[in-house]
């Protein structure tokens, strides 16, 4: 049983520099969180401290996208009287998004305890980033990548959900996982990526705040941060993930994921490697 341990402020710089730079990419940032915390500190940063420091990244989605944001929840307001604005793509991926938001939330408060528990095991994380990688590069090669945005349908958006629910398991990946749906649906890279961004936005906001209260939890299991640690790790993850968003969306125009699949197929091979070894514990 971990016991608890203050968390410094080297380490969650560490911590948030990390979340930054993998929440977005399809690599999983909870699994990074739970491998540098436990290779590097000998402890677990927790799934709370990685819920709450998604805000920071998520907010950092919010700032990029605010105008299509601002457009779709004016179109959906608008549309709740006006049959016009019903019949546009705007209305519907609005209801897209949040219908795909659904399965996180309940799964999510389903299997907390999972999730804040027996889920965080190094082999588990080794394994999804391997197996999710291997889905990955096959959603690659052999999806269509026909339609573009406004190709997008509700089974999308359900879809594309239920595959956003399974980054409950730190090593899934959240983008990674969506990316996957999407180009086994036919979508392109830049669509998947998009819609991508906009479904993780209730969910992570969702998840952040509800874990807001046992992040402070004095007694708790791992790597404990001060408020004043949090808020800056917060903010220093949405700085980073900020760049993240608009290289990855450039990266995408032009380039395969096969990058990605490579990296989490060699790094869940690391893992078990070093769980092995007893380099780390699982």
């Amino acid at each position: 049983m971990l016991e608890w341990v203050q968390l410094s402020w080297l380490q969650a710089m560490v911590l948030a520099v990390v979340q930054g730079l993998t929440e977005f990419l399809p690599i999983s940032s909870s699994g990074h969180l739970r491998i540098v915390s436990e290779l590097f500190f000998g402890d677990d940063a927790g799934a709370s401290f990685t819920a709450v420091t998604q805000i920071g990244t998520e907010l950092a989605v919010v700032i990029f996208f605010i105008k299509d944001i601002v457009r779709l929840i004016g179109t959906w307001f608008r549309g709740l009287v006006d049959a016009e604005a019903r019949r546009t793509q705007d209305y519907r991926l609005a209801w897209y998004v949040i219908v795909g938001s659904i399965p996180i939330g309940v799964l999510g408060l389903l299997f907390q305890d999972y999730i804040r528990g027996a889920l965080r095991s190094l082999w588990v994380t080794g394994a999804m980033l391997i197996v999710f990688g291997v889905l990955l590069g096959l959603a690659e090669r052999f999806g269509r990548q026909q339609r573009a945005q406004d190709g997008l349908t509700l089974r999308d958006g359900v879809l594309m959900g239920l595959a956003q629910a399974l980054a409950l398991i730190p090593g899934v990946s959240r983008s990674g996982g969506t990316i996957t749906a999407g180009l086994s649906l036919g979508l392109t890279r830049p669509t998947a990526v998009r819609f991508s961004f906009l479904l993780a936005i209730p969910a992570v906001f969702a998840a952040g705040l509800s874990e807001i209260p046992h992040v402070f939890e004095g007694g708790g299991p791992g790597l404990q941060p001060s408020g004043v640690q949090m808020i800056v790790a917060t903010l220093v993850a949405g700085l980073v993930g900020y760049a993240c968003i608009a290289w990855l969306l450039r990266f995408v125009e032009h380039h395969s994921v096969y990058l990605f699949v490579w990296y989490r197929i060699g790094l869940g091979l690391l893992v078990f490697a070093l769980l092995g070894l007893g380099v780390m514990q699982p």
